[in-house]
């Protein structure tokens, strides 16, 4: 009695490729979105980890070169540690004996850039998030006009296994096309935070370091 049940069990199994070969060809740029989507997300979360890193003494080193009027050690501190944050102080530094605001555009333009460079590819990312479920209904509607086409084909001798192919394509693709959209927008809201600490900590250094500069000499 319990083999009995075996059979049927197995028939009813259904690997991924088979589901997936079920969507037709509407999921070959679903899977290339998938592909390039976690490529980005991936390479932008090393990037953004990377840029992240700043030294807590960091500052405190400046500090010290700056008030001791070592420009030239505090320079190579900065080169010495190439992140978002050393970049924008490195310019500062370059800049010192300018007048402030000439001193502050050129840090903010900095800040702009590096900004821009931990950005890249994020639109793209967007871009997927949004653009992949529309490619999901996409295919299912082609999926449902495939199943009229072939139920107005059939006359009178309509069955579910000849309406099977249609309904594939239409559940299939909606679901594939939902799952890399998710999957692209919580990646792209995750980015946008990490981001957004990284900025905050950019502008927070920016500040303590035009207030360095604005210290009254003793």
């Amino acid at each position: 009695m319990e083999g009995a049940g075996e059979p049927v069990a197995d028939s009813l199994q259904l690997s991924f490729w088979e589901l997936a070969l079920k969507g037709g060809w509407i999921m070959i740029p679903l899977a290339l979105l998938w592909v390039i989507g976690v490529y980005i997300f991936f390479e932008r979360y090393w990037s953004i980890k990377k840029a992240s890193r700043v030294d807590t003494n960091f500052m405190n080193r400046i500090r010290e070169c700056i008030l001791e009027d070592r420009i030239a050690a505090a320079r190579d501190l900065c080169h010495s540690h190439p992140t978002p944050v050393s970049n924008m102080i490195a310019k500062g530094i370059e800049r010192i004996g300018r007048p402030m605001q000439d001193l502050n555009t050129a840090v903010e333009n900095v800040g702009n850039l590096e900004v821009a460079k931990l950005e890249k590819g994020l639109p793209m990312l967007g871009t997927i998030a949004g653009g992949a479920p529309m490619i999901g209904f996409l295919g299912t509607v082609i999926g449902m006009i495939q199943a009229f086409y072939d139920m107005s084909m059939a006359g009178n001798n309509i069955d579910v296994g000849l309406l099977s192919n249609g309904i594939y394509t239409a559940m299939v693709t909606t679901v594939g096309g939902l799952t890399v959209g998710i999957m692209a927008y919580f990646g792209y809201n995750y980015l946008v935070a990490r981001i957004n600490r990284v900025v905050f900590q950019m502008e927070a250094n920016t500040m303590e370091f035009m207030d360095l500069l604005n210290e009254p000499v003793a």
